[in-house]
């Protein structure tokens, strides 16, 4: 099988867990790799790091340019219009990288799937459908635009889900964040909701915030 090319960042120690965490339209898998110091993890952490880079496709809001992109994004209003294709075929090859980390000995409760924007969308996808337990959902900056389509798996229907948004992010509005929530509340699930003063953007206290989260789900 043909996965996607990854950075891999190992623990100091054996991994016995692992953070799958995606980056946003037009970055690549190093943005998320330089904030891994700032979370200040302990030097005996057994939590392995692996930062997808996605494939580089034309994408219609950008004149048809060709760049990094786990979608193409046809128009920016509320509705988002996309190609939920393209979004679940993402969503696959995350899901093909967490079953190559269980195949690694990592059990699937010890493992987070994290995603920004984009990344964040295909996550959502990736961590309800998935037919194992994951350890939790980190949505950061991002909405949910397949929650109208997607098959709840029910192995994760107690999964932790961590979102959080920036109150003045201009690209992915606080709103579409709020409706990604509410959908979840819906279904069933009962995600936590934390606002930054930010843009499209991370921030240290959001950072120091992560970090506790992690913690917690992977003690």
């Amino acid at each position: 099988m043909e996965y996607l090319s990854c950075v891999e960042v190992e623990p100091n120690v054996t991994a016995t867990a692992t953070v799958i965490w995606l980056h946003g339209l037009g970055s690549n898998g190093h943005d998320f790799e330089a904030i891994l110091p700032e979370l200040k993890l302990a030097q005996d952490s057994p939590i392995r790091f692996i930062f997808p880079h996605s494939p580089s496709i034309p994408v219609t809001i950008n004149g048809g340019m060709e760049m990094p992109a786990w979608y193409d994004i046809i128009s920016l209003d509320v509705s988002r219009k996309l190609n939920d294709e393209q979004l679940m075929q993402s969503a696959q090859r995350v899901i093909d990288l967490v079953e190559r980390e269980i195949s690694r000995g990592i059990p699937s409760e010890r493992i987070v799937l994290a995603g920004f924007s984009q990344g964040g969308a295909v996550v959502y996808h990736a961590a309800l459908c998935f037919s194992k337990p994951l350890a939790g959902l980190l949505a950061l900056s991002t909405y949910f635009p397949t929650a109208h389509i997607i098959q709840y798996s029910e192995a994760n229907r107690q999964i932790p889900i961590e979102i959080m948004h920036g109150s003045y992010d201009p690209v992915v509005l606080p709103l579409l964040g709020e409706m990604a929530r509410d959908d979840l509340i819906k279904a069933g699930y009962q995600p936590n909701w934390r606002v930054y003063p930010m843009e499209h953007q991370v921030c240290m206290p959001q950072i120091n915030d992560i970090a506790v989260w992690l913690k917690q789900i992977l003690a």
